[in-house]
């Protein structure tokens, strides 16, 4: 089998543009990154399931660097302010000046706490995004979003910092888990659904390939996604308008992965249940048909990923902690619905009422034998 070909994609941000690439081999090619590393200090930020896989095939490319790594343990949970500061001390320790780099290998857990790590330490230094799952690669690595999560809320704490480039080596979706892959497909279906059509209809036509990973549909999905996105983060990059639409889904989304403790789901699993809601949410308001909501949910369903709730949800405990969503104005909700595929928009003063009601229903369908 031939060696897939590399997909270079310009994220076009003036002096703060940078690259995404996208193929085989890429961490051990370290002619692609190492360039890049203007001082004689890097970090590497990777978690204890990554870095034993990872870690050695970019150490090559490290060669000559004073450089030394942090390793989270694995999962959401992790993504701590406590953990920003085990990782501003390794840099202290290292003594890294305003030059150096931090690397995040790893998921979206890594990537957020790197990149806020980064950004952090002397007010800002470069870090580069290695992600290592489909979920960072299509979605959290590009576009500079970096943060932790709260106690009462997921991503509250947070800054714009974009990397200096996305190496994005999926040869590293080999040993990722099948619950993990199927994850990171939603964020995939969530670009599709905000504002490309054509791109929904290929994955409907595409959808048993993607599952069954086959290297050159994941990597013709993936691009198509960071494309996407790419434009969006250009037009908007500190989300005063058009970004917002990225959050399809996330708003219902981030309140089911803080009530489940971030055990419960995966982010993109709890995104697919999410945009599910903000379709059925939009086909009550008059807003979108019956027809559209149907073909997320069997888009998602052939994607294997969920589309109901998780047993043990509370309806009025997830409309708390959606009060507290970043986009919300002047004390009402402020949610991503659509007017079908591809079409949507920020709908702001939603009836808190309307939305209970709908939690309601979907908390009631979870229960055993609804």
């Amino acid at each position: 089998m031939s060696k897939p070909t590399l997909h270079s994609i310009h994220v076009a941000l003036g002096l703060r543009s940078y690259p995404v690439w996208i193929g085989a081999g890429l961490l051990a090619d370290h002619t692609h990154w190492r360039p890049l590393l203007r001082g004689r200090h890097a970090l590497v930020i990777s978690n204890t399931t990554v870095a034993p896989l990872y870690l050695p095939r970019i150490e090559a490319g490290l060669e000559g660097l004073h450089w030394s790594s942090f390793l989270l343990d694995d999962g959401e949970a992790h993504k701590s302010f406590a953990n920003v500061g085990h990782a501003l001390d390794a840099l202290g320790q290292l003594g890294a000046t305003r030059d150096a780099c931090v690397i995040a290998l790893g998921g979206g857990v890594v990537g957020d706490l790197a990149g806020f790590s980064a950004a952090c330490w002397m007010r800002g230094i470069d870090f580069i995004q290695m992600p290592t799952t489909l979920l960072a690669m299509v979605d959290s690595s590009v576009g500079g979003k970096t943060g932790v999560n709260l106690p009462v809320g997921k991503n509250l704490a947070g800054a714009f910092h974009q990397p200096r480039a996305v190496i994005a080596d999926i040869d590293t979706l080999a040993t990722l888990p099948a619950r993990e892959y199927r994850a990171g497909l939603a964020e995939v279906v969530k670009g599709a659904a905000i504002g490309d059509e054509a791109f929904f209809i290929w994955l409907e036509q595409h959808a048993d390939a993607l599952v069954a990973r086959d290297v050159d549909t994941v990597l013709e999905a993936i691009s198509r996604k960071v494309e996407y996105k790419a434009g969006v983060v250009a037009r908007d990059e500190t989300e005063q308008g058009e970004r917002a639409l990225l959050n399809f889904g996330h708003t219902f989304g981030h309140a089911l992965e803080t009530a489940g403790h971030y055990t419960a789901l995966l982010h993109g699993e709890a995104v697919a249940i999410g945009m599910l809601l903000a379709a059925q949410l939009s086909e009550r308001l008059g807003m979108s048909e019956a027809a559209d909501t149907a073909r997320l949910r069997q888009l998602l369903h052939r994607l294997d990923l969920p589309v109901a709730f998780p047993p043990g949800m509370a309806a009025q405990q997830l409309l708390e902690l959606m009060r507290l969503d970043k986009k919300n104005s002047a004390g009402q909700l402020r949610l991503i619905l659509w007017r079908g595929i591809s079409r949507a928009e920020i709908v702001g003063g939603v009836a808190e009422a309307q939305v209970l009601a709908l939690l309601d229903d979907a908390v009631a369908d979870a229960q055993p034998g609804a």
